[in-house]
C-alpha cells in the first residue's frame, strides 16, 4: 500500500501494480480498492494500474464538510504519482466520478462501465426520492438502514438482503454507508450533460448485454453527452462484469488511442 495526500489534507491509499501506461481504477459505491482487486490484478498485465481507496474508505482518509470537487482533487494528486495521463477506468457511479474529473484533468482517456443514469421520467423521480431519503437516514446516523436502502434501489430483493445480513460483508458494507451519499453526489440526478459536453478525451461507455435496460439504457444516453464517444456492450455480461472480459475491452480501446 502507498498514499498520497490530496490537496485538504486526506490521506488516499493506493495499490500500485504493472507497467506500461499509466491507469487509474475508480470504483463504484460501497466499494473500496479491495473489491476492485481483481480487475485491478487482470488490468495489471497490460498497464501502471493505481487502484485506490476513494476517501471515506478502505485505508483513505476523510475529510468533512464533502464535495464533489474534492474526490476530483484526489484523482488529481493520484496524476501526480502517475507521471503522465492516465486512462481513467469507472465503475458504476465511479464512472460518474471518473467522467468529471476527465472533464477537468489532464487524462489521456475515459472508460465508463454502467454508470447508472436514469433516462425517463420515472427513473429520474425515483433517483430524487432516494436522494432525499439516503440524506435523512445517514444524517440520522441510520447506517444500516441507509445501506439497506442503497441495496434496495439496485434492485435486491428482501430475501437477498436478509442472506447478506448474515455474510461478513454486511458489517463492511454499513461501515462504508455515509459514502453513498458522496456516489449519488457524483451522479447528480440525470445525466450532467453540460459537464459530459465538456469532455474532450477519447472516451468509450460499455454495458453488458445481460444488463437491465435502464443500465444499458444508462450507458447509451451516457456515451452520447460525450463528444465523439464510444459505446459498446459487452455479450452476456451484467453489472458484476467478468474483469477478464473487461480488461480485454479497455486493451483494445488503449490500443487505438493517439500516441501519447
Amino acid at each position: 500500500m502507498e498514499t498520497v495526500t490530496s490537496q485538504d489534507g486526506t490521506v488516499i491509499a493506493f495499490d500500485r501494480s504493472g507497467r506500461g501506461e499509466p491507469l487509474i481504477v475508480v470504483s463504484g459505491a460501497s466499494s473500496d480498492r479491495q473489491a476492485d482487486a481483481a480487475l485491478a490484478s487482470a488490468l495489471a498485465e497490460h498497464f501502471d494500474v493505481l487502484n485506490y481507496d476513494r476517501r471515506g474508505r478502505g485505508d483513505s482518509t476523510d475529510t468533512l464538510p464533502f464535495a464533489v470537487e474534492r474526490e476530483i482533487d484526489d484523482i488529481a494528486a493520484l496524476l501526480d504519482v502517475a507521471g503522465a495521463p492516465p486512462v481513467l477506468v469507472g465503475f458504476s457511479s465511479g464512472a460518474a466520478l471518473a467522467a468529471r474529473a476527465a472533464a477537468s484533468l489532464p487524462v489521456r482517456a475515459l472508460v465508463m462501465w454502467e454508470p447508472p443514469y436514469p433516462t425517463d421520467e420515472q427513473g429520474i423521480a425515483a433517483a430524487a426520492a432516494y436522494t432525499l431519503e439516503l440524506k435523512k437516514r445517514i444524517d440520522d446516523g441510520d447506517h444500516d438502514g441507509a445501506f439497506t436502502l442503497f441495496l434496495e434501489r439496485v434492485g435486491l430483493p428482501a430475501e437477498a438482503i436478509a442472506g447478506m445480513r448474515q455474510s461478513p460483508y454486511w458489517p463492511r458494507g454499513v461501515r462504508l454507508a455515509p459514502t453513498l451519499a458522496y456516489d449519488d453526489a457524483a451522479l447528480g440526478g440525470p445525466i450532467p450533460a453540460d459537464v459530459f459536453g465538456t469532455i474532450s478525451v477519447p472516451a468509450l461507455v460499455l454495458s453488458g448485454g445481460a444488463s437491465p435496460k435502464m443500465l444499458q439504457d444508462g450507458a447509451k444516453a451516457a456515451a452520447a453527452a460525450i463528444p465523439g464517444s464510444a459505446y459498446g456492450s459487452l455479450d452476456g455480461q451484467t453489472h458484476d462484469v467478468s474483469a477478464d472480459l473487461l480488461t480485454a475491452a479497455v486493451v483494445d480501446f488503449a490500443s487505438r488511442l493517439p500516441a501519447s
